[in-house]
């Protein structure tokens, strides 16, 4: 009762009252309470959320870094099972140590380089990374760093003020980025069973220059020389196993010619020079032939990715983005880099097929699911993924195609313009006053732009012709360093020039024996062999080709995906270009390997990791991450240890190579 006579009263018992932000209660009392106006604001949000981020990053980096070091190892056993043996460690187990002295020879992209002499807005850098580590310094200054990556357009080496030279060391391609191993994982396996860098060189150099300008300016060639005599020297006579990567397979074959070609030209090493040195030549994703993606990177900065970002984004990227655009700026970098002329297809129409044939026949069966590595029947399975009777045949042999009814219609049915006409017609005014950056589009005027689309499809015979009409400046440069054709006559003395001797079909292999050939690559990865496209709809100051992403296979096996016809590879080399030298050109005695180098194809079917914990796998066929497959680096150890390609069980192969080489009618 006494309550409810409280609860009636008028004195001192009052019901609750909001007041602002305040609450009288019962006893005249005010306690604060938020404003029921006051809202939660976006920015309030993300504050806390950053916060909280960051907050737990900093707690995960503590924990992990003061966890006993058997934790995540157990962690990761508990959820993938036991840990196998690395192959260092299963090989020194079986009693292998140390002794052929081992030169990895690096590939485009993956080397570092640093600044040694800068414009004024690349002050501080001095010797800081350009590329590879962290590319902060494309985050900070992209134009600044654009310039300085840039060779000089006319000469094809340094611009003025400017000196980028390679990072030297095993440090130089051990990580391309924090986190992204090149040959980390292959020098520790080496280490593990007493591999050091004096048995050990990572014949750095840059990627960016012509093979011979890396003589020119750096003596890159002559310094490779010297230390592979100095291994050999300081190991007891044993020859050296060199191990090249993907454009690092041609810069040594380069080098095999130039060591033994007399001076000025040449090392002057004398014709047995290779044979007193080298053991074995282990190439990896070596892109002998050339490869489909660097047309698309020199006709229009594209490749697959590229463009399909490029569509979510229509004319984004095109675009002045902060004063950045960022397609023109990368085709004016990339056309002063000479190197990758090197990997235009080579060989014409022979090797890679006309308008209505290609080697490979039949298409790779693109939609297949790949198994995860720890798959019991992984290698017998996917050895038979491209053997699929239900996909569709495709003509790669057109590598560019404006149209995909262009790309899949017989010859006799497409009207073509000859472009060439083009060249002496009446010149319209060229747009580079109107534009920003200066790229070679901008001075061939529109009516040729049509011409080209007009002539329709292009083939690998028909490629240079097109590149010397759209890139005259990078053709004129490249031209005098590289060749793409087949060699007629290999005994003619124009072979001796340099320009041919990274070319497999225009060059001799060293009389040498004893020294034994790998052609060590992934395959089971749809790697891009030909392009669909179609003119570029934008801006005048636009690149004006852009490959055409809604042309589609329709279907799910279908090879034709975003404008991309896909082959059997490792997602950047086809196997048509690392295996046909060592399936049958070089195979046995032959015209281009007259003393007969005995060659081997190992190929490493391509598993995706079977968990996270994985990593990047320890089964992958792709172009950079073989480099931590584990049946590779077994492969090496073996070989660097002693053994030779019979010991190894000879040839490995699960693609079509050997049938498809066997179509490729070429003079041995």
């Amino acid at each position: 009762m006494s309550f409810l006579r409280r609860r009636k009263g008028t004195g001192s018992s009052k019901s609750p009252n909001f007041v602002g932000s305040k609450i009288e209660d019962g006893d005249g009392k005010k306690k604060l309470f938020e404003s029921p106006g006051k809202k939660w604001s976006c920015w309030d949000s993300c504050c806390w959320f950053i916060g909280f981020i960051c907050s737990m990053w900093w707690l995960l980096l503590l924990l992990y870094n003061t966890m006993p070091a058997s934790i995540p190892q157990y962690v990761t056993e508990a959820i993938t099972g036991p840990l196998t043996d690395s192959p260092g460690v299963k090989l020194r187990k079986e009693g292998l140590t140390v002794n052929h002295p081992v030169v990895f020879v690096p590939g485009i992209v993956t080397g570092g380089l640093e600044l040694w002499e800068g414009h004024q807005c690349a002050d501080g850098l001095f010797r800081k990374r350009l590329w590879g580590g962290t590319f902060g310094e494309l985050y900070k200054r992209p134009l600044c760093w654009a310039q300085h990556m840039s060779l000089d357009n006319e000469s094809g080496l340094d611009p003025p003020g400017i000196r980028v030279r390679p990072v030297s060391g095993l440090v130089a391609a051990d990580y391309f980025a924090a986190g992204y191993f090149v040959w980390a994982v292959l020098i520790a396996n080496l280490a593990q069973i007493g591999y050091e860098e004096k048995t050990m060189y990572m014949a750095a150099y840059d990627w960016r220059l012509s093979f011979q300008n890396t003589e020119v300016r750096d003596q890159t060639l002559s310094r490779m020389k010297s230390n592979i005599e100095l291994l050999v020297a300081t190991n007891g006579g044993k020859k050296v196993v060199v191990i090249p990567h993907s454009m690092g397979v041609l810069y040594f074959l380069h080098f095999m010619k130039w060591v033994e070609a007399p001076a000025p030209m040449g090392g002057g090493g004398g014709s047995d020079w290779c044979a007193k040195h080298i053991k074995a030549v282990m190439n990896i994703g070596g892109p002998f032939l050339g490869v489909p993606k660097s047309v698309s990177g020199l006709f229009s900065v594209e490749a697959r990715d590229i463009a399909v970002a490029r569509a979510f984004a229509p004319g984004f990227l095109d675009k002045d983005v902060f004063g950045l655009q960022t397609f023109q700026h990368l085709m004016r970098m990339t056309r002063t880099w000479d190197s990758t002329m090197s990997m235009i297809p080579k060989g014409g129409d022979t090797i890679w097929g006309g308008l209505d044939w290609s080697p490979e026949g039949q298409s790779f069966n693109c939609g297949a699911k790949r198994l995860r590595n720890n798959s019991i029947n992984n290698i017998v399975q996917n050895a038979n993924l491209n053997l699929a009777d239900n996909v569709k045949s495709v003509n790669y042999g057109r590598i560019i195609s404006f149209g995909k009814d262009v790309a899949e219609a017989h010859s006799s049915k497409i009207k073509r313009v000859d472009f060439q006409g083009a060249v002496n017609s009446v010149k319209l005014p060229n747009l580079t006053t109107s534009c920003d950056i200066w790229i070679e589009y901008h001075e061939i005027g529109n009516h040729r732009i049509k011409a080209v689309a007009d002539y329709k499809v292009y083939t690998a015979g028909s490629i240079l012709d097109l590149l010397h009409f759209v890139a005259p400046k990078l053709m004129a440069r490249g031209g005098a360093h590289f060749s793409h054709g087949i060699a007629d006559n290999l005994d003619d003395p124009k072979y001796q020039h340099y320009k041919y001797w990274s070319n497999p079909l225009e060059t001799k292999l060293p009389n040498a024996p004893d020294m034994e050939i790998y052609s060590m690559y992934g395959v089971g990865i749809p790697t891009e062999r030909a392009y669909v496209y179609k003119l570029n709809s934008g801006t005048d100051c636009s690149i004006p080709f852009q490959i055409d992403t809604s042309a589609e296979g329709g279907s799910e096996d279908s090879c034709l995906k975003g404008g991309v016809f896909s082959a059997d590879g490792d997602e950047t080399v086809p196997v048509l270009s690392a295996g046909f030298m060592c399936a049958k050109g070089w195979r046995g005695k032959t015209r281009f390997n007259p003393s007969g180098i005995r060659t081997y194809i190992r190929e490493y079917s391509h598993a995706p990791p079977a968990n996270l914990l994985e990593g990047r796998g320890t089964q992958s066929g792709a172009h950079v991450d073989i480099m931590g497959n584990f049946a590779l680096i077994e492969d090496v150890i073996r070989v660097a240890a002693g053994a030779t390609g019979k010991e190894l069980g000879g040839d490995h192969v699960y693609s079509d190579i050997f049938k498809w080489a066997a179509r490729i009618n070429l003079q041995l």
